[in-house]
């Protein structure tokens, strides 16, 4: 992903307008692998998904010696990048997306699970609404940069988040957990798509793929590592077999609750604004 995303940053003019549109055929691909995963097939409690991404894979990765050639710099990992990153508010946007993947690993293991206890057919199409969404919110991401800028979209985007774990504790009705799925599209893209944008604004041309890298380490490494252990364990300690709706309710409390101090933490200690070095 990082050198996926530090190649369109070499390749565009204009990165907070022409990235998001690249970005939109990723959703797009997602969109596609729950219709022929779950609507198509209803393949959500077989091995199908494994299938489908293996031949998706193998696809790939022969398309991929289609792809320009971008010289890579030394460090991939990105260390050599934090001197030319680092401000007091780059440590605060670096603890929070950290921090906010902690939750977000629990969202798409968990998530099928949650739709399918409370009797929700075809949980991986129904989560598909969410890239759907994403599809409105990437084309209107330049317009929400404009008009609010870096910390205006980074704070909507964790306020989305706490919307939608209250959505699930609360969970009283289908209609909230469906528009909980639909909040994908801020969630995600108003935090890490912006994420990757404020990374390049920050970065030099030489620093570009080592700065992507480190977000990508930081936030689907470090962070969704960690969440996904923290879920588990969550998960154990407070389900039972029966997997009751109360039971449900105090699982989804914790990553809320997650949400809500990271969502206060970016707006008390995050003022930055972001600028362009390229």
């Amino acid at each position: 992903m990082s050198l996926a995303t530090a190649t369109v940053f070499h390749l565009v003019d204009d990165k907070q307008k022409d990235f998001p549109i690249v970005r939109l055929f990723g959703t797009i691909g997602w969109i596609v692998a729950g219709l022929i995963v779950s609507k198509i097939f209803h393949g959500d409690t077989t091995a199908l998904p494994m299938y489908v991404s293996g031949a998706a894979g193998i696809i790939m990765g022969f398309y991929s010696f289609t792809l320009p050639n971008i010289p890579p710099h030394k460090e991939a990992v990105g260390f050599g990048a934090l001197k030319h990153l680092y401000s007091p508010s780059f440590l605060v946007f670096v603890l929070g997306i950290l921090l906010i993947s902690i939750p977000f690993a629990v969202y798409f293991p968990y998530v099928p699970v949650f739709l399918r206890t409370v009797g929700i057919e075809n949980p991986g199409f129904k989560m598909t609404f969410g890239q759907m969404s994403e599809v409105l919110f990437l084309l209107s991401l330049p317009w929400f940069f404009k008009k609010f800028g870096i910390k205006g979209v980074l704070i909507m985007g964790l306020c989305a988040w706490s919307l939608r774990y209250f959505l699930f504790a609360s969970n009283t009705s289908e209609w909230m957990l469906i528009l909980g799925i639909l909040l994908h599209g801020a969630c995600y893209d108003f935090v890490y798509v912006a994420g990757q944008v404020y990374i390049d604004s920050r970065s030099t041309p030489a620093t570009r793929a080592q700065g992507q890298g480190f977000f990508v380490m930081i936030s689907y490494g470090i962070g969704q590592g960690l969440g996904t252990i923290a879920g588990g364990q969550i998960f154990n300690s407070v389900m039972s077999e029966s997997q009751g709706l109360q039971q449900w309710q105090t699982f989804w409390t914790v990553p809320l609750i997650f949400a809500v101090l990271v969502t206060l933490m970016f707006a008390f200690g995050f003022r930055d604004v972001a600028r362009s070095r390229t």
